[in-house]
């Protein structure tokens, strides 16, 4: 049966899960590793760590696994889309291989350390696939299988079977690829390293970083470390190392159905636009749902309702998989470099103590556990030999990572100035029930939400981060930046970075 999207979004991962519930910083601390941000990169470090001799402390701005990482696909695989032709072009063979190599060996860690640890995460190891519909789609993945054969990618192969239930030009197949529940695996590390002696605070937003290794937060409580790792997502003091600049935020959309298909069916995504990712999971009853995924656009950047982008999927799993029975239904943000390469190491020159891991291109997964290695291996000052390739100061931008910055941050200004020349979108008398515009009273632009029994919440429009107009997100019923992607709840709380201050209320008596 169709859904309108009206209900509050829940994402699958969350529900269930028994998250650790842990204090928030009331205090100045003073720790060895301090670890800024509680998702998947945050929480693996902090169990690498574990057993380092190092007092270690992590603190969240919101609730543990409440970020990207509970509202992921879960996919845990080195074929991330088409990547591998584009980083031989981009930069070159011996790259595009360390990135394999990178990403193999999290996967291979995560699925010896679920064997050997009994973990219940529901690891199940499954094919995945590129699919192409189109003739442009198709020399693309011939194209990827070539990079594929550069590299030494072993387990791939062309096809044109899968268990899908529509025909595909070409299809690349990759064996061996894994599939899971990561909050329940990232809850029984988080576990383990707490009854290690790692410290975990959440409900803590931080908000810099002062040299050499200090962390403010926003409640005015300060963290001495000597060592500094960015987790956030997004970083934070993203001024530092202008990061704002060099990653593009895009948010992607994902539900699970009931449906008919196979119970072992692969993993897949699509080689055209729009994205379409397809998986399936297994729920709490032992139950296997259909996960279908994909609708991104530029964060902030919607003409019709975000609603519209859930009800085009359960279209396409309708129309498909002769299912439209929704269970839940979510969306994420993710963040785009320049050059397709994560940013994980020194987050800038003058700041040595100082680490970030950020910029993920939507396979934060096994990019998220490689990053946590190389972090640790950073702070516990051990060789790693993807230090270089990974590095957040690497300078040599190539043409098509200029192209790339031209473009981003015109869309950026663009934003910008719009917001400062433009007027409300409409009259406060024109604002529908449960809807959010920007609107023109007592002379003043504000950002004005109406809820389902006619109350309005007005904020200042402005973004607390560099003061472009947010837009309002129908389906999350949030307020949207569409320059860098800050996410702000109807009534001005700070969801989602870079920004760390809420947006400010105003009393409009009427």
């Amino acid at each position: 049966m169709a859904n309108d999207f009206t209900n509050e979004p829940s994402s699958f991962w969350l529900d269930g899960p028994q998250i650790p519930e842990c204090p928030a910083v009331t205090e100045s601390i003073k720790t060895d590793v301090v670890i800024v941000g509680g998702g998947i990169v945050g929480i693996v470090a902090a169990y690498l760590l574990r057993d380092s001799g190092r007092q270690v402390t992590v603190i969240e701005g919101g609730r543990y696994l409440h970020g990207t990482t509970g509202y992921t696909t879960a996919k845990l695989t080195v074929q991330h889309s088409l990547i591998y032709d584009e980083l031989i072009s981009t930069f070159s063979e011996e790259d595009a291989r360390a990135y394999y190599e990178a990403n193999r060996q999290a996967l291979d860690w995560a699925k010896n350390l679920v064997e050997q640890n009994g973990i219940e995460c529901g690891l199940e190891t499954r094919p995945a696939y590129v699919y192409a519909e189109s003739f442009k789609g198709e020399d693309k993945i011939e194209k990827e299988f070539q990079a594929y054969e550069k590299i030494g990618i072993p387990g791939a192969s062309l096809t044109k079977e899968t268990d899908l239930p529509f025909p595909v030009r070409i299809a690349l197949k990759l064996e061996d690829q894994l599939q899971f529940h990561p909050v329940y695996f990232l809850s029984a590390l988080m576990k383990e390293a707490q009854q290690a002696g790692v410290t975990f605070y959440e409900n803590s937003r931080a908000k810099t970083v002062h040299s050499p290794s200090q962390v403010e937060l926003v409640n005015g409580h300060k963290i001495d470390a000597q060592q500094v790792l960015v987790t956030s997502h997004f970083p934070f003091n993203d001024f530092e190392g202008l990061y704002f600049s060099r990653m593009r935020v895009e948010r992607s959309y994902a539900m699970t159905l009931r449906g008919t298909f196979k119970e072992d069916m692969g993993m897949y995504i699509n080689a055209e636009n729009p994205t379409r990712s397809i998986r399936t999971v297994l729920d709490a009853s032992g139950e296997r749902l259909l996960q279908v995924g994909g609708e991104g656009h530029v964060s902030g950047r919607h003409e019709e309702s975000t609603r519209n982008n859930y009800a085009t999927l359960q279209q396409f799993a309708s129309s498909y998989f002769g299912t439209s029975e929704v269970t839940h239904n979510w969306s994420s943000q993710d963040l785009m470099p320049l050059d397709h390469l994560p940013y994980i190491g020194k987050m800038v020159t003058g700041m040595p103590h100082v680490y970030v891991a950020t910029g993920f291109s939507k396979w934060g997964m096994s990019n998220g556990i490689a990053a946590a290695h190389l972090l640790t291996d950073l702070v516990m000052g051990r060789a790693n030999p993807y230090e270089e390739l990974f590095s957040p100061t690497r300078t040599k931008l190539r043409p098509k990572g200029i192209g790339s910055f031209i473009k981003d941050n015109a869309g950026v200004a663009k934003e910008l100035i719009k917001g400062k020349v433009t007027g409300a979108e409409a009259s406060l008398d024109e604002l529908g029930f449960d809807d959010g515009k920007l609107v023109r009273v007592d002379g003043q632009k504000l950002a004005a939400y109406k809820d389902s029994d006619g109350h309005v919440t007005f904020v200042k429009p402005a973004c607390t981060h560099m003061g472009c107009d947010v837009a309002f997100n129908k389906a999350e019923r949030s307020w949207d930046c569409p320059c860098h992607g800050s996410r702000f709840s109807f009534r001005g709380d700070v969801l989602e970075g870079p920004a760390t201050e809420p947006l400010e209320q105003v009393d409009i008596k009427k």
